[in-house]
């Protein structure tokens, strides 16, 4: 069965000295975006506590994967303060080439 969505992760190498880089050594980002309006639905990422996973989710769900996601990695660096900020926006940057390369190039 096809599905109206399409499902993309990323990783990047998580900072060392982190709990995350201890345990994983990369951070992990995976979401769910429609086919049709290329929106975010849902996400999920790689990180210990639920807290940081929902507030990641909050962040990302509604972009548009289509178009430029500078204002989402703006509000990641002024709003996400953690120490794998850096990792989780080369995610981001690593997800979104992938569904541009994967989804909305001519075939």
């Amino acid at each position: 069965m096809r599905m109206a969505t399409v499902f993309i992760s990323a990783y990047a190498k998580a900072p060392q000295n982190t709990v995350m880089y201890e345990n994983n050594k990369q951070i992990g980002v995976m979401l769910e975006i429609h086919k049709q309006n290329h929106i975010v639905v849902n996400a999920d990422a790689t990180f210990i506590t639920a807290l940081t996973k929902d507030y990641l989710k909050r962040m990302v769900i509604g972009v548009d994967f289509s178009k430029d996601i500078s204002p989402l990695l703006k509000g990641i660096e002024q709003d996400f303060l953690i120490q794998s900020q850096g990792a989780l926006i080369v995610a981001l940057k690593v997800a979104h080439q992938k569904y541009h390369d994967n989804f909305l190039q001519e075939k």
